[in-house]
């Protein structure tokens, strides 16, 4: 049994249960409340002076509530006597503020980094963060997991001789490369011109995709923009139909939900870092992260290293 004791938030409770469930654990008894005026109020209803605490919170939709109320939960718990604290933050919202586009541009993550460590969290876990050096702009240790193994038991079988492992764009292309090389794929790479924040277009492609099936590699899907324009210049290109596509965050933001209907994809495989969306218009299948999230909480509880 774990040392940790688990607190889940309101972000996504299904998935602090899980990983409850995984470490024989069941959930320590907390109560989230609002005010008329929007204020959460946040308690811990059971003592836990002297134990060690995982609070599961991802960050997602709306991030401002959902990120406040890990802080308010880590606070409670600090303030009660608890002996360590550790946020499990499966999705970092703000992760993709790690650097400025504009001089007049804050720095979201850096933010979001010294607000956890106010607060006194002794660690935090994340997972397939969009830029693992975003913990440089933390006051307290990070440990980044991936969750490419569990998604890589998802594809199979597959079709070694008809298939590629496609990275969107430049970022995504150690994710990709890492499970092209657990699945012995050809690997190829779109390289991506950035117009805003909300566009993106694809350009040249490194590496043959022609009348191979593309399997895409990325980390967040969120207008699904850059997947929907890498899709359509590997068609260009000659690519073969069906299209795989495979991500960690699975956000889908509008309008990503009628760009991934309208493209030639057979299936798109996400994990549970958020939660699923209700009747996605797209086939859409979910992976869970808990026995991965609940394998790093023992670790951490033994003093031994995490395996990313």
């Amino acid at each position: 049994m774990s040392a940790f004791e688990v607190l889940c938030g309101t972000a996504h409770p299904e998935l602090g249960e899980a990983v409850a469930r995984e470490l024989g654990r069941a959930p320590l008894g907390r109560s989230i409340e609002r005010t008329p005026d929007g204020e959460l109020l946040v308690r811990v209803d059971e003592s836990v002076r002297g134990r060690a605490i995982a609070v599961v919170q991802p960050t997602h939709a709306p991030v401002g509530d959902h990120l406040i109320e890990l802080l308010l939960i880590g606070d409670a718990c600090v303030r009660a006597g608890a002996r360590t604290v550790v946020a499990v933050v499966p999705y970092l919202g703000y992760g993709r503020q790690d650097r400025r586009a504009a001089p007049g541009d804050a720095l979201g993550a850096r933010v979001f980094g010294a607000a956890l460590g106010a607060v006194r969290f002794g660690r935090v876990l994340v997972v397939d963060p969009h830029d693992p050096g975003v913990e440089a702009g933390f006051s307290c240790p990070v440990d980044s997991l991936s969750a490419m193994t569990t998604l890589t038991e998802a594809l199979e079988p597959i079709d070694h001789e008809k298939s590629v492992v496609v990275a969107p764009d430049l970022g995504a292309a150690k994710l990709a490369e890492r499970v092209a090389h657990r699945l012995r794929l050809p690997f190829a790479i779109v390289h991506k011109r950035r117009m805003s924040p909300v566009e993106a277009r694809a350009g040249r492609i490194v590496g043959e995709v022609r009348g191979l099936r593309p399997i895409l590699v990325d980390d967040i899907i969120s207008t699904a923009g850059t997947i929907a324009s890498a899709i359509e210049r590997l068609l260009d290109e000659g690519a073969a139909e069906p299209i795989t596509v495979v991500a960690t965050h699975g956000l889908f933001a509008d309008p990503a939900a009628a760009r991934l209907a309208a493209l030639p994809i057979a299936r798109v495989i996400t994990t549970d870092t958020v939660p699923r969306p209700a009747q996605p218009s797209f086939v859409h299948a979910s992976v869970s992260i808990a026995p991965l999230l609940a394998e790093a909480i023992l670790r951490l509880g033994a003093g031994g290293a995490l395996e990313v």
